[in-house]
């Protein structure tokens, strides 16, 4: 993503409105990515019976589709960046319906988990653009704004998009579910098609070697900011069920989820009005509601109220945390920010498998009460990290608006 490209669509925008059906497309992008990557989750113990494995073996499921992600988003992005906008984000909505679809009817768990790590890929090359597309629609005043419309689809998928999926397999079948999801893809294919503007691609004495971009100043306290608030997020949110479990709140589960989702779509709205201006503020105030939401579980684990307002004050904390994370590395990277943009996609899908992994550890280990603890250790250099990036990484002023 070029700045001189930017500056021409903000040229171009006089009317300095949001196309919102081109955003929202994008969006739906979004939610497909994480709602294919969590579905499983739902329908877990159906999905193992059918294939003949272990609730554990399916469970990789999951894992499988984060490490497509991380290992895809630098090398395919670095070598499709040539390639138009348009065009490579309407391969990655196809391969998540080629990969559901053999998910759908594949009746071998091997063949199953293949189909898995392509749809892994393909989140990988969607999310690596999603954010510079949608600022690449717009204005520079609204490009915080737009990006915070695009990322509005992975809460309500973990909000919205799950607990349905779930119903769904439980009423018509497990693979009931992975074919609406070939349907949802489907549609957005002509969606895209249909409104989403075209944009060139990079030429090559243009790209960014990753080396380069991660020595730009700010991008590295980026990168490690993203990488610890996701392995917080992710050691509470992959075993929460057990963490809830250890409160006798097993029944509530799906209670906490919605709470943290429903506080997750409004931090997205609160991020997107006012992400423009106060980047930095808003991204100290969601470390500091995740920190307060750990802090809570942590001391309070008596009170079955204390827990919603946990689940709560998270969700507000981790809704727009994407917005904001993806939006201060496109920001501080400038005309590296594809690159930039790769990385932290990266980081993020290490990240999610970095939680299974290590929450799997604490949960063998000291138990599922570590977890808030966790977090608080994981937070408290996060936030070090953020209100020290005042000049590069998290700074007052917006370089791209000069707000």
């Amino acid at each position: 993503m070029r700045t001189n490209r930017l500056t021409n669509t903000a040229d171009e925008t006089s009317d300095q409105r949001l196309p919102l059906g081109a955003l929202a497309a994008l969006a739906t992008a979004a939610f497909i990515t994480i709602l294919t990557e969590a579905l499983p989750a739902g329908v877990l113990p159906a999905m193992s019976t059918s294939l003949g494995v272990g609730e554990s073996a399916m469970g990789q499921s999951v894992t499988i589709y984060a490490i497509g992600s991380a290992v895809a988003a630098i090398p395919l992005s670095a070598a499709t960046s040539g390639w138009r906008r348009k065009r490579l984000l309407l391969t990655a909505v196809a391969g998540f319906a080629l990969a559901n679809t053999v998910t759908a009817v594949s009746g071998h768990y091997a063949l199953t988990m293949a189909a898995r790590f392509v749809a892994g890929v393909a989140a990988g090359l969607v999310w690596a653009m999603l954010a510079g597309y949608a600022r690449r629609m717009v204005a520079g005043p609204l490009q915080g704004r737009a990006t915070a419309i695009v990322m509005a689809g992975a809460p309500l998928a973990l909000s919205l998009g799950v607990p349905a999926g779930t119903l769904l397999g439980q009423a018509l079948g497990w693979r009931i579910t992975f074919w609406s999801m070939t349907v949802i893809a489907l549609v957005l294919l002509g969606w895209i098609s249909l409104t989403v503007p075209d944009h060139p691609g990079q030429p090559r004495r243009d790209r960014a070697p990753i080396a380069r971009t991660f020595r730009l100043p700010g991008v590295a306290p980026v990168l490690f900011v993203t990488l610890a608030f996701v392995l917080a997020h992710n050691i509470l949110y992959t075993y929460i069920a057990a963490f809830l479990d250890g409160l006798g709140m097993a029944d509530a589960v799906d209670l906490v989820l919605f709470a943290f989702g429903l506080a997750s779509v409004v931090s997205i709205w609160v991020v997107g009005a006012h992400i423009d201006r106060h980047l930095r503020v808003l991204t100290i105030a969601c470390t500091v509601l995740f920190a307060v939401a750990a802090t809570v579980l942590a001391a309070l684990t008596d009170s079955a109220a204390a827990v919603y307002v946990a689940g709560t004050l998270w969700g507000l904390g981790f809704g727009g945390a994407a917005t904001l994370l993806q939006t201060a590395v496109a920001d501080t990277a400038g005309t590296s920010a594809d690159t930039a943009q790769a990385m932290l996609v990266t980081l993020w899908n290490a990240a999610i498998a970095a939680g299974a992994v290590v929450g799997g550890l604490l949960l063998d280990g000291p138990g599922p009460a570590s977890f808030p603890w966790s977090v608080l250790v994981l937070l408290a250099p996060t936030l070090a990290t953020v209100i020290a990036a005042r000049t590069h990484g998290f700074p007052s002023r917006r370089p791209s608006t000069g707000t």
